[in-house]
């Protein structure tokens, strides 16, 4: 670990809901795109198959209306515990990152689950410019209140049971 130390992040986040829940609501578009990414950004699905190999292309609209050309692909699928991804603007970029999310059940709080992002860049520099340009570490702990935000609404619930 300590190799890569220098070109990742990682954020964690304790949400209230159990680690089934926050990884369907991690995994399926029908809900994904009700909460993808930071404050003030919403997300338009242009293609999307979960399953290793699979890929979501997509588009983040900014606040300031900047369209972000966005592609992950999935490398690895544990349900429940872990998802391991490729990240960058399209199948081609040489700048795309690599992240492991995993789903844990919370020591502390029970019924609760620990999520931890933990995204490593190819080089210091372009982790460097995530952090500087694109705000990466706010934006990933807004993304993660989002989502906590999406999974422990009752409105949500309703939806759901409908």
């Amino acid at each position: 670990m300590a190799a890569t130390t220098d070109r990742e992040i990682v954020i964690t986040r304790v949400i209230s809901a159990p680690p089934a829940l926050v990884f369907e609501a991690f995994t399926d578009v029908r809900h994904l795109s009700r909460w993808w990414g930071p404050k003030g950004f919403s997300t338009t699905t242009r293609a999307f198959e979960f399953r290793v190999g699979g890929e979501w292309e997509f588009v983040m609209h900014g606040p300031d209306g900047t369209d972000y050309q966005e592609w992950i692909s999935w490398t690895e699928i544990v349900t429940s515990e872990r998802i391991a991804l490729v990240h960058g603007e399209s199948r081609d970029d040489p700048h795309a990152f690599e992240s492991i999310v995993s789903f844990a059940a919370d020591d502390i709080t029970p019924g609760a689950t620990r999520v931890e992002m933990r995204t490593t860049f190819p080089t210091k520099e372009l982790r460097d410019e995530a952090v500087e340009k694109y705000h990466a570490i706010e934006g990933g702990q807004q993304t993660l209140g989002n989502l906590a935000a999406y999974v422990t609404d009752p409105a949500t619930s309703e939806e759901e049971e409908r």
